[in-house]
């Protein structure tokens, strides 16, 4: 998957997105201007070391990152107000999943001329403005990634069978 982030504002989010990226083994794309340095102790912080295996790339602006965007790459903007739930979207690998600033979201400009890859993540408390931008990135990365079948993940050994509370382990008895 592509994950960009449209002039993020705030290390944190960002760090935490780059580790998503690098366990998911998504690109993610940075687009200026950052409300941040990219030496922020934030962002190293909470991206860990996982900045070393995440593949990035920092624009300029939108008009560079979409001038180099291959043919038919698809676009899917996810932003409150939108016309489709996520999980109504059939993603596919090559996606690029476009998310806004956390204080303003995107901008018009980018969401009408793509109303019909405009999408939301359902929200239930009028009260509450907006989710975490890093949790709404995660959120649609693994939406995505489960319609794929979780390609390319990591297999794991097979989990010990279930026994009830208190029984001893199999080949043990209580004394």
């Amino acid at each position: 998957m592509q994950i960009v982030l449209v002039e993020p504002e705030i290390a944190p989010n960002t760090g935490n997105v780059a580790r998503l990226c690098a366990v998911t083994q998504s690109a993610l794309h940075l687009i200026e201007p950052l409300g941040f340095k990219l030496d922020n102790r934030q962002l190293q912080r909470a991206g860990l070391d996982y900045w070393q295996q995440v593949r990035w790339q920092r624009w300029r602006d939108w008009a560079h990152f979409a001038a180099a965007l291959p043919p038919g790459a698809r676009l899917w903007f996810i932003e409150s107000g939108g016309l489709r739930h996520y999980a109504e979207a059939d993603f596919q690998p090559e996606d690029y999943l476009v998310f806004g600033r956390e204080t303003a979201g995107l901008p018009s400009a980018l969401l009408d001329p793509h109303r019909s890859h405009w999408l939301r993540l359902p929200m239930f408390n009028p009260a509450a403005r907006s989710l975490n931008l890093a949790n709404c990135v995660a959120i649609v990365v693994y939406e995505a990634l489960r319609q794929q079948g979780f390609p390319g993940e990591i297999a794991r050994p097979p989990v010990a069978e279930a026994r009830p509370l208190g029984a001893p382990p199999a080949g043990l008895s209580p004394r």
